[in-house]
């Protein structure tokens, strides 16, 4: 049987883990990872990379606590294994804070390590906050993780090509299943007018005296420790796709950060990133079957995680492999033949 040709558009975290997760889930595919950018360059580079999720309203709550479960499994096993210098991840602790006593516990308090409500002596180093949760979770290094990831997928034998795809067509007839990762590139690939770029600004600075990772409950301002630098972020900017850095906004996120960690005062070699979110409702993951001129290109997209990308990245890429092994069965079962 000859084996079935999948595309998969985008180099990101979504493109490369779907590739990894077809090769190890769908045999009988021969796969080719297309992008016009690839590690260091895509958006996947920027993130914070810290496994605390997003919640997606339109998302039935026990589907995004399988997807955490399954990329925190995943990640957990590389943090235990001798990759784990190499993909850059390791566990940190911390806490997230609140400025208000909430009774709500997070959908994922069972998956992160430890989970518990902040003692009142660990309160006190907060003093703008009442209330807090402390756990342990995992953080990664996009710029570390991507290349671990595509080395991955080169050598599960799958291959990478450096090319613009401006109409999912051009892809037909060189392809069987086209899988679409592309991000915020969708909404002109693909006319999804309802994905949208949020766009985030964050500093990467050196402070190694500092191993716990703080969050702000609203999620806007945090230090997340990682291997190479500190994350101090963080900003959000509905609708701007204008990558350059914001002097104004990197002065006030030093500012909130040093307000929660004083000592970051004496933080140095402080360099700006900014990243542009995936934003859309939820989360898309589906099948299509496009049609023109007789012709029939199935595709799967899988993108618009918005913030969240790393902490669902292994689940979602697992539920993509999935579809398109629908499509590929869709593609092996012979017509029926018509009754004369």
């Amino acid at each position: 049987m000859d084996p079935v040709r999948v595309a998969v558009v985008g180099a990101g975290v979504m493109g490369l883990s779907t590739a990894l997760c077809i090769s190890k889930l769908v045999p009988g595919c021969s796969i080719t990872v297309i992008s016009d950018k690839f590690s260091p360059e895509t958006t996947s580079d920027v993130a914070a990379g810290i496994l605390i999720p997003h919640v997606y309203p339109d998302t039935p709550t026990h589907k995004q606590k399988q997807w955490f479960r399954e990329t925190f499994d995943h990640l957990w096993a590389i943090a235990n294994s001798a990759d784990a210098r190499e993909a850059a991840v390791h566990l940190v602790s911390g806490w997230q804070v609140y400025r208000s006593i909430s009774t709500e516990v997070p959908f994922w308090a069972d998956v992160v390590l430890g989970f518990r409500k902040m003692t009142e002596a660990e309160l006190k180093k907060f003093p703008q906050h009442v209330f807090g949760h402390a756990f342990t979770t995992l953080k990664l290094e996009g710029s570390a993780y991507l290349p671990w990831l595509e080395k991955r997928v080169k050598e599960s034998g799958a291959v990478t090509l450096t090319r613009r795809i401006e109409d999912l067509w051009e892809l037909q007839p060189s392809f069987d299943i086209v899988v679409n990762c592309t991000g915020l590139g969708s909404r002109q690939l693909v006319g999804d007018l309802e994905i949208y770029p949020v766009k985030g600004q964050l500093l990467k600075v050196q402070a190694p005296w500092v191993k716990h990772f703080i969050r702000d409950g609203s999620g806007l301002t945090y230090i997340f420790p990682g291997v190479s630098n500190v994350i101090l972020g963080g900003s959000r900017q509905s609708g701007d796709w204008n990558l350059t850095p914001d002097a104004e906004i990197s002065r006030d996120i030093l500012s909130r950060c040093c307000a929660l960690e004083p000592s970051l005062h004496g933080a140095w070699d402080i360099k700006e990133t900014v990243g542009l979110r995936p934003y859309r409702a939820g989360v898309r993951l589906q099948k299509e079957l496009l049609a023109r001129d007789g012709r029939r290109l199935p595709v799967v997209h899988h993108y618009g995680h918005g913030s969240g990308g790393f902490s669902m990245h292994w689940g979602t890429a697992l539920e993509a492999a999935r579809l398109l092994n629908e499509c590929v069965q869709a593609l092996r079962t012979p017509a029926p033949k018509p009754k004369i």
